[in-house]
């Protein structure tokens, strides 16, 4: 008897004693992705071939215009005109689709959706140091890792013919965007999960390692002014008029304007009662911050090539006459990936964006938050213009484009290393440049396909198939 009792309490014990492997070893991970290739090899993602049954790409477009304001949509298709480039930029629907028909590893992480390197730029945190990192996630969602890095690699190959360079350079730019992605993921897989999450892109130490000195001191210059930018100084008068009772946004159509059709009372009530819905998104203590500050007014903005004709604009708060606050508000629509990916968590797409940002970005902005309108649109909310810096990519020397290439590859890596499994990825990527060739080819090919695109798009409009509305003209 006693022996019986003996072995049940020791049974007892080792079922109860907690296990130490919670999760796959980072070895076990890299096993996985490496395992990957047999199914889907590194050298197919090499492969754009567009097939007989890929959309029209006007097609696309004009899906993409549904639901945007119609006065304003001959904007964004001239914005579009204007080059390759910038067709690309415009045309996030157009890439998902084709997307979708490349090869994956299967591997899933929380991906930007719309990654090229002019939504990459450095901004303040909320503890006011300037970060470098991705700051536009409209079209954020769980999907392929490889649709990021493709979409970003395709687009430094467009800016760079866009700027004049060689082919070669061309290709440089997305082998060095493609390497370093591969080589930074290899350091968080091997980095513990917290100090991946920690991780940041400090816009003051990268200052010291950009090698052109005429690029090195424009950026040092461009970050002393935004640390030197006050909103009072600078966005109050360039944004408001206080010609009236109150302050007020100034007018600037068909680019900044006021809702001036009937019913404004029942427009500024939903306003009203969209902006309350807003505050309760936000934690406590950034609600009680909020409470400090009068809404004033609210203009529609136009912005982007990509939200052009969605429903944005620009909210102005005072806390005192010396103290205002802009909010940036953006209407967040379907992501363009969800028909291929598979449709969003969460229930309001503005907080989809929110939650992709947490996700993607090292800091991210300290009134973010969501809300609806009573038609149903849905939107997200932060700061307007907190100390942000957009890369001026025309500029570039053939050197900076390529070193940038370095930069936005590194981040875009701890983007995903942040929701993903880094070994995992990594395993996959090996330690060879078979990926980044892979890629760079590929580059090259939706570099032409988006060229042949924009053509399109030209052809339409010397036929009078589209409206277009060219700025400055």
């Amino acid at each position: 008897m006693a022996k019986s009792e003996k072995s049940s309490k020791t049974s007892t014990s080792v079922k109860t004693s907690p296990s130490l492997q919670l999760h796959p070893t980072c070895n076990e991970l890299s096993a996985m992705g490496k395992s990957l290739r047999e199914k889907c090899p590194r050298q197919d993602h090499a492969i754009w071939q567009a097939s007989h049954t890929r959309p029209d790409p006007l097609t696309l477009i004009e899906e993409s215009n549904q639901g945007r304001i119609s006065q304003l949509v001959p904007i964004r298709h001239g914005r579009m005109l204007q080059s390759p480039f910038a067709f690309y930029r415009g045309a996030a629907l157009n890439m998902a689709a084709d997307l979708a028909t490349t090869p994956s590893s299967g591997i899933q992480v929380q991906v930007c959706g719309d990654c090229h390197l002019l939504n990459f730029g450095s901004y303040a945190t909320p503890e006011r140091r300037v970060i470098f990192d991705i700051n536009d996630l409209d079209e954020t969602l769980p999907a392929p890792w490889e649709w990021d890095v493709k979409r970003l690699a395709a687009s430094f190959v467009l800016a760079c013919r866009s700027n004049g360079f060689r082919e070669e350079i061309a290709r440089d730019a997305a082998l060095c965007a493609v390497r370093s992605y591969r080589e930074n993921m290899a350091k968080y897989s091997e980095m513990r999960v917290l100090d991946v999450w920690y991780a940041r892109i400090d816009a003051e130490e990268l200052i010291p390692t950009i090698k052109d000195q005429e690029a090195r001191k424009r950026c040092q210059e461009r970050l002393a002014k935004a640390r030197e930018h006050s909103v009072m100084e600078h966005e109050f008068p360039e944004l408001v008029t206080t010609g009236g009772l109150s302050p007020a946004i100034k007018e600037n159509p068909p680019l900044i304007y006021h809702w001036h059709e009937e019913g404004y009372a029942e427009h500024e009530a939903n306003i009203q009662r969209a902006f309350t819905q807003y505050r309760e998104t936000m934690q406590e203590d950034r609600r009680l911050l909020l409470d400090r500050f009068q809404f004033m007014d609210l203009a529609l903005k136009v912005v982007g090539v990509g939200s052009v004709g969605t429903y944005c604009g620009v909210m102005l708060l005072m806390a005192t006459q010396q103290d205002p606050l802009f909010l940036q508000i953006k209407q967040a629509r379907a992501s363009v990936l969800e028909a291929y990916a598979g449709k969003s968590a969460h229930p309001n797409h503005g907080q989809r964006v929110v939650h992709g940002c947490r996700m993607m970005q090292s800091a991210s902005d300290l009134f973010l938050g969501w809300t609806e309108g009573v038609e149903g649109r849905q939107f997200y909310i932060r700061q307007l213009k907190d100390m942000k810096i957009k890369p001026i990519v025309e500029v570039f020397t053939p050197s900076v484009m390529l070193q940038y290439a370095e930069l936005c590859g590194r981040t875009l890596s701890h983007a995903h290393a942040r929701s993903g499994e880094p070994a995992k990825i990594s395993g996959y990527l090996g330690k060879s440049d078979k990926f980044d060739e892979a890629i760079a080819d590929f580059s090259r090919a939706y570099a032409d396909q988006s060229e042949q695109d924009h053509q399109t798009l030209l052809k339409a409009v010397r036929a009078g198939k589209l409206e277009v509305f060219v700025e400055g003209e």
